[in-house]
């Protein structure tokens, strides 16, 4: 059989089996309709003029597959675009409201739950403490309350078409838009639980799953300091220090999912060796900042001791921004060895810009100043012409931005989105539609010891975007 380029085969394709009707099988006009979202989704192009010069498909089958997309739901031809010198072109848009997807963020300490459209963007989110520690069955009861009360402030009308979750431990790597059919071993207190089969038997829609560290990159990336960057470098700094890396505006996960786990890299300070996460995280500042107190070398926090009060992380780095010296000097040994790993990053893939983000960083400015020190002072001058290194002004929002982005990229992956786009949902993609007929026929999971924490009414930071 002669060579024929992907353009011609699509031809051929319609030709021998338009009929009187549309192709409607997957070997016919999945491949072309894929390509045409795609291309309207990214806004590669916007009219029928540009989808033909883009995707290289003939007039006849760009209008018959633009009129199944619409019938799908999955696109909007109802604007006018500018006229340039005759009759203005249709807007072909993405139908981005046409579903929703469920987000959420599990820390140590906090949940955040979320609603976003199609294209990844957040519509509304919601904040409040918890404790990741505590039984993991009262937490999803908690989290599928969050997701149906955020679900009625926000209906659409073909509902909810994923899921997608941030932990703080570092999840696989996955085929691209491959969801998740059993929860994977990212929390050790939650070892044996079935959250992701528990989530996805509530709300039969596919569930994705991230780190923390990742999905906080994906959101300054798309909406935050890193939008239009190509390279960047994400350092979240906690109890873990943990770091993203974009390349040529691309998340990197490398080939387990565990790139940027910067927190196990050994540093030296004062003649003794640990790793990262140990000699500069907040558990560090927290024992340091405690001997401080305890020994008089600093006077606000050895004030909070006499209330009765705890001195965390988060204190020394308030007493550290109000002019206290030791904790001043407590934050600067941890800036300066995250700033030498960072270097080191910085000097292999050479960013233009460096986020710090975690709420150390957010409270004080001597952190953030040691971490520039230190990375300036052991790059490169090609390294250091142009970087910036900036904060997160995002907080708590990064999260769950990355997460629906995640979701969203992998929707409408190509080889996942072939499978499903002619039934106009992802709930129909075959390997889904047998997850979760599995799931339905499985046995329940054996009661809680203790009775599932009642849904309460929403509490703590909420904000409609």
């Amino acid at each position: 059989m002669p060579f024929l380029p992907d353009s011609a085969i699509h031809q051929t394709e319609s030709h021998s089996h338009r009929g009187k009707g549309r192709p409607r099988t997957a070997e016919t006009a999945a491949p072309s309709l894929v390509d045409l979202l795609n291309l309207v989704r990214s806004e590669t192009a916007t009219t029928r003029q540009e989808l033909e010069r883009a995707s290289a498909l003939g007039r006849a089958i760009v209008a018959d597959r633009l009129a199944l997309l619409g019938d799908l739901g999955l696109v909007d031809e109802s604007e006018l675009g500018t006229a340039t010198g005759g009759r203005a072109p249709r807007l072909v848009r993405f139908a981005a409201r046409r579903a929703a997807i469920l987000v959420a963020t599990l820390d140590q300490t906090a949940i955040g739950v979320g609603v976003a459209d199609l294209s990844g963007n957040l519509l509304t989110e919601h904040h409040e403490a918890a404790d990741l520690t505590g039984p993991p069955d009262q937490l999803t009861d908690r989290l599928a309350a969050l997701f149906r009360w955020s679900l009625d402030r926000h209906a659409t009308p073909a509902g909810v078409w994923g899921i997608s979750l941030s932990v703080p431990g570092a999840v696989q790597s996955a085929q691209d838009g491959a969801f998740l059919a059993t929860t994977p071993p990212v929390l050790p207190t939650w070892e044996g639980f079935p959250l992701v089969e528990t989530l996805t038997r509530s709300f039969a829609v596919p569930v994705w799953m991230r780190s923390s560290v990742e999905t906080m990159t994906m959101g300054e990336l798309h909406a935050g300091a890193g939008l239009g960057r190509r390279t960047m470098l994400f350092v979240k700094i906690g109890r873990r220090i943990g770091a993203g890396i974009v390349c040529d505006g691309q998340l990197y996960r490398g080939a387990q999912g565990a790139a940027g786990l910067i927190g196990s890299l050994p540093v030296t300070s004062g003649g003794q060796t640990g790793s990262l996460d140990a000699m500069a995280g907040s558990d560090m500042i927290q024992r340091e900042g405690m001997m401080a107190a305890t020994e008089g070398r600093s006077p606000l926090l050895a004030d909070i001791l006499r209330r009765g009060g705890e001195v965390t992380a988060i204190e020394v780095s308030q007493a550290a921004q109000m002019g206290d010296a030791a904790s001043a000097a407590i934050l600067a040994t941890s800036g300066h060895l995250i700033g030498q790993v960072v270097a080191t990053l910085a000097n292999a893939l050479n960013p233009d810009l460096i986020v710090l983000s975690g709420s150390i960083v957010q409270t004080n400015d001597t952190l953030l100043a040691a971490v520039r020190e230190a990375v300036y002072g052991a790059s490169h001058p090609l390294v250091t012409r142009d970087l910036r290194i900036i904060r997160s002004q995002m907080g708590s929002s990064a999260g769950l931005v990355g997460a629906a982005r995640v979701a969203s990229e992998a929707l409408f992956a190509p080889h996942f989105l072939k499978e499903w786009v002619l039934q106009g949902s992802p709930q129909a993609h075959p390997e889904f539609a047998a997850l979760l007929s599995r799931l339905k026929t499985a046995p329940p999971p054996p009661p809680p010891a203790i009775p599932p924490m009642p849904p309460a009414p929403p509490q703590g930071k909420d904000h409609p975007k």
